[in-house]
């Protein structure tokens, strides 16, 4: 094996197991970014949902209460001013979703799917989590979900889901006592789940991984052309006409051109030593012939 192809080997060989471990590395790391970007708007849209049931319930709730003798009003509930914002928000951005998912609502609208039921099960199952974070497949391709228990640890809930005989009669006139009712203080009766796309940021994330990955390619292509090059012209160019000089030589061919030589690098101090010994060479044979 020739000496450029010997190089090219090794070099060929270097750049494959740091390609593949750059290339593990980055997509994973690139991966972990799209997620964490995905929770970053998801947490935001929570924040936001509890900011709107905070205000609900400072100045909202206040306002309504004397009215509620007449009707009931929804709009006096922190989670309903929460959904209906978000909802609509949700017509502009349809991959985006929060819902007060509960296993015995009041409002049907309320009631948990199959996958919610299994989220508040699994916070039901770990009432110290806080959050409890999933991917889900949707039709719009995966969806990663933020959930919060919605625990009960205001006695005033109780008014209207603890006992139905006691709840107010307009609340039972709209939405009737079966259910909703029989709610029990820090229980976990729900949760407080956003949804927010994540195909995207992943599809963004493979692009980037493919340019990223494309360009240490063209870098590596771009390197070896050069170095090719470099070691054709300093090393391999060199070597082979002195070694084609010092075969002539050894045939008695002493009219062989001297070789050439300039610089300072190990290959100039290589052909001057050359060099020299070639001329002690023709010397001894000058000798030998007189």
């Amino acid at each position: 094996m020739k000496l450029k192809a010997k190089f090219n080997v090794v070099i060929l060989a270097i750049f494959s197991v740091g390609l593949l471990v750059t290339g593990y590395l980055s997509f994973a790391i690139l991966h972990a970014n799209a997620q964490k970007d995905a929770v970053e708007r998801a947490t935001l849209v929570m924040e936001a949902a509890t900011a709107m049931q905070t205000y609900t319930q400072a100045e909202v709730e206040s306002l309504l209460s004397p009215h509620m003798g007449e009707k009931f009003l929804p709009q006096s509930v922190a989670a309903y001013a929460a959904i209906q914002a978000l909802n609509r928000m949700g017509e502009n951005f349809s991959d985006y979703s929060y819902r007060a998912a509960v296993l015995n609502p009041t409002n049907s609208r309320d009631k948990a799917s199959d996958w919610e039921t299994e989220v508040i099960e699994e916070l039901r199952a770990n009432p110290g989590a806080k959050d409890i974070i999933g991917v889900r497949p949707t039709i719009h391709g995966d969806s990663l979900y933020l959930a919060r228990p919605l625990e009960i640890t205001d006695n005033a809930c109780l008014a209207c889901h603890g006992d139905p005989a006691k709840a107010p009669k307009t609340l039972l006139t709209k939405y009737g006592s079966a259910n909703g009712f029989g709610w029990k203080l820090n229980e976990i009766v729900g949760a407080q789940i956003v949804s927010v796309p994540l195909t995207g940021a992943l599809q963004e994330a493979r692009l980037a991984f493919v340019v990223f990955m494309g360009l240490l390619v063209v870098m590596f292509a771009t390197f070896i052309i050069v170095l090719n090059a470099m070691l054709k012209g300093i090393v391999i160019r060199p070597a082979t006409t002195m070694s084609e000089i010092a075969d002539q030589v050894s045939k008695g061919d002493l009219e062989v051109p001297a070789f050439d030589v300039s610089g300072s690098d190990e290959m100039a101090t290589l052909a001057g030593s050359f060099n020299r010994m070639r001329r002690s060479v023709e010397r001894a044979m000058r000798m030998l012939d007189k």
